[in-house]
């Protein structure tokens, strides 16, 4: 499963196209670190009853699941990006 943007009908931007697949997969790595993190914060004040550390954490996990769409997401805005661009 390809990960990349479709640079079908540009030429020489190659190496655009693997700095675009790194930087997805780090967000991506942080994201998924970062909801796991947070939801241990959560998982833990929750159990302790501290309802602040508690709503920071759940607020973490929204964050992080919000931040992971958009990275999954920015993938297809690129090759609309692409298309639209080579229709102008």
């Amino acid at each position: 499963m390809d990960v990349f943007p479709d640079f079908g009908g540009l030429d020489g931007i190659g190496d655009l196209k693997q700095v675009i697949g790194a930087a997805l997969m780090i967000v991506l790595i942080v994201a998924v670190l970062m909801m796991i993190v947070s939801a241990i914060i959560w998982a833990i004040a929750a159990s302790t009853g501290n309802y602040s550390a508690s709503t920071k954490g759940r607020a973490g996990v929204l964050i992080a699941l919000g931040a992971a769409v958009l990275a999954g997401a920015g993938v297809a805005w690129v090759n609309w990006l692409i298309d639209l661009g080579g229709q102008l």
